[in-house]
């Protein structure tokens, strides 16, 4: 009698990638696939927000700086919708801006560098190995917009 093996009842994490640049989009994407995720990919806040409304995503990975809706806006409507998403924002504008996990709601916030790769799949890691956390619809707004904080200075 041949052993089949049973299947694995494990699922693999799904990951939504948000990007209005795609090049960047597809980078991200390449090399979350070869890590083992499931990978969904949005161009827009908007085309996220559907996305995000259909199915369930275990991280979301935005930019920040996008036409329309930046990734704080985005942030702060997927934690209305689900106040326990695990997010992580990407910027080349984290210091400038003064971004933090405080400012913007996310869970980690990455400056796109040279570090990013191995920032994002930590990161990554990380929030999949910890049960979701609760932060508040509210949190991006516990603090002054970063643009706000910017034009203040």
């Amino acid at each position: 009698m041949k052993h089949v093996p049973a299947p694995s009842l494990a699922k693999t994490p799904e990951i939504l990638l948000v990007d209005d640049n795609r090049q960047g989009l597809i980078a991200r994407k390449s090399l979350l696939q070869e890590l083992g995720y499931n990978i969904s990919t949005a161009t827009s806040g908007d085309e996220a927000l559907e996305l995000f409304s259909k199915q369930n995503f275990d991280v979301v990975v935005t930019d920040f700086k996008m036409p329309r809706m930046d990734g704080v806006e985005l942030i702060k409507r997927i934690r209305s919708a689900q106040t326990g998403a695990r997010i992580i924002l990407l910027s080349g504008f984290v210091e400038p801006l003064g971004l933090t996990e405080q400012s913007t709601g996310a869970d980690v916030v990455i400056v796109k560098s040279a570090g990013e790769v191995g920032q994002l799949t930590r990161s990554v890691k990380r929030l999949l190995s910890q049960p979701p956390a609760r932060k508040p619809a509210s949190s991006a707004d516990a603090v002054a917009r970063p643009q706000a904080r910017a034009k203040q200075v």
